[in-house]
Order: C-alpha cells, then structure tokens, then sequence
C-alpha cells in the first residue's frame, strides 16, 4: 500500500544523487529503424529460448560497452528489457544476475549459430 511506502529522504533536495540518471519519462522514442531492430531482436530471443531453454541454457550473456563487463539476463529479463524498448524507448531497471554461472548463458553469437545450424539440418531432412 502506498502509505507503507517511506517518503523520498531527497525530496527537494538539488544534490540528490539520482539526479544524474535524468528524468525516466522523457525518453527519446526509438527511431523507426530502432524500432524494427527491437523487434527482430525480441522475435530472435523468442526463437533462441524455444531452442536453447530445453538444454539447459537460462539465457544470453552480453558484453557492456560501457562498463567493458559482461552481463547475464535470463529469458524473461531479455523479453521485458525489449519490450520496454519498443514501448517507451529505453529498457527497464533492473536488478544484475546474483552470482550467475557463466556456464548457464551463452552469447548472442552463439545462440544465433545454434539456432542457424538447427534450421540446415531441418532443410536437409
């Protein structure tokens, strides 16, 4: 309930540290080329998770550009991340893996050939 929930200790306060994250509402929409990426991205992580989940795979491991460190999102953080996307043109907040096992999360490039080599050997039957 909302009366349970405690008041913003910087309220009104002009050093507040969450002041340098901006205002989440005032996203720049995705262009429409961005747009279409997101969801081929989303329809692509769809495709790898039908394929990969039933081997034991909890989802993809991206490398970050801006912090130069790895990160794991399992399948319904990686769906909610683009949808946010394609929605309201920036992915949610959201809480890092706890200690993931790196052997549990394969790469885009790897779920990409996977699913690739899955497909030839489909046409070839």
């Amino acid at each position: 309930m909302l009366e349970d929930v405690p008041p913003d200790p910087f309220a009104d306060d002009p050093n507040d540290p969450s002041s340098a994250l901006g205002d989440l509402d005032d996203a720049e929409p995705l262009t429409a080329a961005e747009r279409d990426e997101a969801i081929t991205d989303l329809a692509d992580v769809e495709v790898f998770r039908s394929l990969l989940e039933p081997q034991g795979v909890l989802g993809l491991v991206l490398d970050c550009p801006e912090c130069s460190e790895q990160h794991f999102f399992d399948w319904e953080l990686l769906r909610g991340n683009l949808r946010q996307m394609i929605e309201n043109g920036q992915p949610q907040v959201h809480e890092p893996a706890f200690h993931p096992d790196p052997s549990d999360y394969v790469s885009w490039e790897y779920a990409r050939g996977y699913v690739d080599g899955v497909i030839d050997t489909e046409e070839r039957h």
